[in-house]
Order: C-alpha cells, then sequence, then structure tokens
C-alpha cells in the first residue's frame, strides 16, 4: 500500500466502508482500505442482523427511509441469498399495544407499496386463532390478532467480508488491524492520503490518494478531529443489546416484532440453536471500544420477553450469550435516543476529507452508491476522468456463485448434508456452512477431506480456519469465532470444545510461541465469562 498511488482511501471495514470499497473499485477507482480492528469487530457484528424496512419509522412519517431500506432488502437478498434468508415477521395485536388492527393494516400495506414487496411476501392480517397457530406463545389473554410480513435475516459481519473480498476481485486492497494516525496534507492543505499503524507490527506507514471517506461509524468524529473539521452537526451515540438463549428456553416457532411496557418494540428472532432478542436503545458516552451488556441491559429484556410471552419465565442464568454495539446517528437536539432519525449524512470538511454516518445495515448499498458519487463528480472536475454509473445492485457477492433464489439455496444445503451425513454430522452442520459461505463451502469440504484429526467436529473447525486465514484475513481466534464463524453468539459451547484444536492450529500455521498462545487463551476465556451467564449473574 505504501508503494501505490490510490485514487481513493476508505476508512472503516465495516458495511458502510465495505460497500463504499465495492462500490469504488467496481467503477474503476484504485481502492484502499484500512481498519483499526478487525473488519466488522464495530457496528457492524452487533446489530439485530436484519435486512428490514423499518417498519416502525412509518410512525415517524420517515417514507423516504422506508421506501428506500424497503426496496434494498430485495436487492440484497438477490446479491447473496444464502446470507441474506427471507424470515416472514409476525406483529401481534395486543390491547392497548403500539399497533392497532386498522392501522396496522394500512400501515403494512403502505410498506408492501414502498418497498415494492409482491407475491407470497405481502402482508396479510391474521384473526387472533390464526396467529395462535402461527406461535403458540402469545398471550392468548390480551391478543387481538396479528400483522404477518416479510423481511430478511442475516449475518452481518458475513455480509460484511463478503463485500470486502468482493471488492478485491475490482482490484482494491484491504487491512485489517490497521489505524489511522493522521492525515496527509498536500501543499493546498487537502487530505492527499492517510498515515497508518500496522497493528501486528506497529510500523507507522503512509498512504497516498486523491480523496479520503471516512465510515469509521462511532469513530467518525474522533476523526474529524484529527482533521480539525468537527464542527456542526456531530455523532449521537446510542448502545443497542441483544440477549441469546437456547431455543429449549424461548422456543418461538418464528421471528416476532413485539410490544414492552415502555412502549417501545423488540424483537425475538430464532436462528439454528438459540433464540435472541433486542435491542435496547439508550445513550452512550463511555469508551467506545469497550462496549458491553450491563445488568440493567438483560433485565430490560429479560422483563420484555417475559411480558410478551406469559409460558416463559426466563432468568438471568437462562442468558448464555449477549452483545453489545453502538449506533452512530446523527444527533439532533431535544429527540431521545428512540426518536433520533436512522438516515445517514455526509460531512466533506475545508480540507476534503469526506466522511459518512448514520444509516442503516439495510441501506449500506444506496450509501455507498451516495457517497461514491461523490467522489465521481471529483473525479471530473479534478482528473477529467468519467467513472461507470453505479450497478452493484448487480454483481453478487463472494458465495454466490449461481444462488438465483432461496430455493437453489436449499438444495445446496440438502447436497451438502448428504455428503457430510455419513461422517455422523446433523443436518444443522450443512445449514450453518451453507448459510455462512455459500457455495464456498466446496473450498472448506475439499480442506475437510484433506485433515486427519480423529474429531469430525475439530477436523471441519480447523478446514474452516484455513479458508479463514487463506482467504479472509484471519489475524488470531477472535476473528475466527466471533466474526468469521458467529459462534460465540450463536453457538457458544462450540467454543468451550474447539479452543484448544484452534489454538493449536494457530500455534503451528502462525509459529505463535507460548506466550502468544496463553494471551489469547486468556483472551478467548474472557469473552466466554463476559459473554455468559456467569458474569451478570456475579455482577
Amino acid at each position: 500500500m505504501s508503494s501505490e498511488a490510490y485514487d481513493l482511501v476508505v476508512i472503516g471495514g465495516g458495511i458502510t466502508g465495505g460497500g463504499i470499497a465495492l462500490d469504488a473499485a467496481s467503477r474503476g477507482l484504485k481502492v484502499a482500505l484500512v481498519e483499526k480492528g478487525d473488519f466488522a469487530s464495530g457496528t457492524s457484528s452487533k446489530s439485530t442482523k436484519l435486512i428490514h424496512g423499518g417498519l416502525r419509522y412509518l410512525k415517524q412519517f420517515d417514507f423516504w427511509l422506508v421506501k428506500e431500506v424497503g426496496s434494498e432488502r430485495a436487492i440484497v437478498h438477490k446479491l447473496a441469498p444464502h446470507l441474506v434468508i427471507p424470515e416472514k415477521m409476525l406483529l401481534p395485536l395486543i390491547e392497548n399495544g403500539s399497533y392497532g388492527k386498522w392501522l396496522t393494516s394500512i400501515g403494512l400495506k403502505v410498506y408492501d407499496i414502498l418497498a415494492q414487496v409482491s407475491g407470497d411476501d405481502k402482508r396479510k392480517m391474521l384473526e387472533k386463532k390464526e396467529a395462535l397457530k402461527l406461535e403458540p406463545l402469545l398471550p392468548k389473554k390480551i391478543l387481538k390478532g396479528a400483522g404477518y410480513y416479510a423481511e430478511y435475516r442475516t449475518d452481518d459481519a458475513r455480509l460484511t467480508i463478503e463485500n470486502i473480498k468482493t471488492s478485491l476481485v475490482f482490484g482494491a486492497n484491504a487491512l485489517n488491524y490497521a489505524s489511522v494516525e493522521d492525515f496527509i496534507y498536500d501543499t493546498d492543505n487537502k487530505v492527499a492520503g492517510v498515515k497508518v499503524k500496522d497493528g501486528t507490527t506497529d510500523e507507522i506507514f503512509e498512504i497516498n490518494s486523491k480523496y479520503v471517506i471516512s465510515a469509521a461509524g462511532p469513530w467518525v468524529d474522533e476523526l474529524r478531529s484529527k482533521n480539525n473539521s468537527k464542527k456542526g452537526k456531530q455523532l449521537h451515540l446510542t448502545k443497542g443489546v441483544h440477549l441469546v438463549f437456547p431455543k429449549k428456553k424461548l422456543p418461538v416457532k418464528q421471528s416476532v416484532y413485539f410490544d414492552i411496557p415502555d412502549g417501545r418494540m423488540m424483537f425475538a428472532i430464532p436462528r439454528g440453536k438459540v433464540t435472541y432478542v433486542g435491542t435496547t436503545d439508550t445513550n452512550f458516552n463511555k469508551d467506545k471500544d469497550n462496549v458491553r451488556t450491563d445488568l440493567a441491559d438483560a433485565i430490560y429484556l429479560i422483563s420484555a420477553v417475559n411480558n410478551m410471552f406469559p409460558k416463559i419465565n426466563l432468568e438471568m442464568h437462562d442468558i448464555i450469550s449477549s452483545w453489545a454495539g453502538l449506533r452512530p446517528l446523527i444527533h439532533e437536539e431535544g429527540k431521545s435516543a428512540s426518536e433520533l432519525s436512522r438516515k445517514d449524512e455526509i460531512f466533506t470538511s475545508d480540507t476534503g476529507l469526506i466522511s459518512i454516518a448514520g444509516g442503516k445495515l439495510t441501506g449500506y448499498r444506496k450509501m455507498a452508491e451516495r457517497v461514491v458519487n461523490r467522489i465521481a463528480k471529483k473525479m471530473e472536475e479534478d482528473h477529467d476522468v468519467e467513472l461507470k454509473e453505479c450497478y452493484t445492485e448487480k454483481i453478487a457477492l463472494c458465495g454466490n456463485v449461481d444462488f438465483k433464489k432461496f430455493k437453489h439455496v436449499q438444495k445446496y444445503i440438502t447436497k451438502i448434508y448428504a455428503r457430510l451425513k455419513d461422517d455422523g454430522f446433523s443436518e444443522y452442520d450443512a445449514w450453518f456452512l451453507v448459510t455462512n459461505y455459500g457455495k464456498q463451502t466446496d473450498k472448506i469440504l475439499e480442506s475437510y477431506d484433506k485433515l486427519k484429526d480423529a474429531d469430525k467436529h475439530v477436523r471441519l473447525a480447523k478446514a474452516e480456519l484455513h479458508f479463514g486465514i487463506d482467504y479472509e484475513m484471519v489475524i488470531n481466534p477472535m476473528d475466527f469465532f466471533i466474526r468469521r464463524t458467529g459462534r460465540l453468539y450463536f453457538n457458544i459451547d462450540s467454543i468451550r470444545t474447539l479452543m484448544e484444536p484452534i489454538l493449536e492450529e494457530f500455534k503451528a500455521i502462525y509459529k505463535s510461541d507460548d506466550t502468544q498462545i496463553s494471551a489469547w487463551r486468556e483472551i478467548l476465556n474472557a469473552e466466554l465469562d463476559e459473554h455468559s451467564n456467569f458474569s451478570l449473574e456475579r455482577k
């Protein structure tokens, strides 16, 4: 990177930065992306993991946002059907709830129109009996019916890494564990690159570039401060927490979007072996690099679930994992955390630093298009270079070789299960591989066939690790267990059995010494403790 001259440096390896890198590189720009931690280690691995249209924004009359992200759902699903999976959503209508039957019917109809929903995905209004048949755990006494509509579920960290990997196909370069320490300026005091610290060697190097975009999420204002351009609008950070429970403790049959007593709404989403719930929305002004689930968050979420599902009695010790992340919203005077707009905004400093913040996971592609359009205009004005129009809606992401619809993904899962079941694997294992890696599963299974471990699960995990190191810049075990595989959130027990074999594999591949392995072991054990019920009980 230090020996190249780039058109664009993107700061931030979350979904926004990844989307920008792909958009810009596919239009012909020479792009470098740097991320101070691991890819997707900030907000982009801590969302509710839904590609959804934001039904609640209809109540705020934010029709533009609903239309844009609603339309984007189908596009992102088409780009990666293995990662963005259709998920029917049930909206219970209860006595004195946030949504009445008549307004819900109209609201969902408007939602369908704005999002251009068609076919079986169109909304349905259900009577009480129909709603209870779909979800028997709903409160029979106060239930009046339900709305039933379509959304999509995803793995936000996987969606991010696949965007970044796809940008490499168009010539982009990307580096994790590389923090921007300062900016480089030309003789006209315009930003002309960045000074970067390599997190693995502590080496400082420079990347020269015509333009720089900061897509650093909650850290955008810090970079604006380095650039002496933090003026006018600023970020307003809010914290969102999710709790994970074993499916047997919260056995909802499908996703539910439900009322909680304080007037907010919450999701309960089944996924594999678990069900997760969220989210909170509270102001945050502490250490952005240390965002944690605290006791108050856990009590709030558990109380909300127990209130909506009277047959369920969740307790603190039922929590098996959790995650907490920050929303980088734009501050608006006099508005509470929940009232703040989720629209994205672009700031351009006098020195030419372009920053983008706000927005939603679902709208990442359009956010990228808007900010790269600005670069395209500058390239034409400053360098007489005309770029292509954005066409990322046609660029399939890595892992999607020939999936046209979700039914093709389902057929592939069946094929992978047929290949694995003779070794004693379950349908879950096939589902897990395909919904993480898509057609890249074939490459992982090639590696699996060559490995010799006696334990099949260890063998398969090592095959995943080799794929992560070879193709996804996995630097340490946390990258692997948290962001590339989601095990910390969705299959935390597997880490306890896989930790030592995976650490040994790191030792062999990276020639890590015992001190490094011990340090990683300590971090992993701390993560297990932090995300399990025990740490919350102690507090």
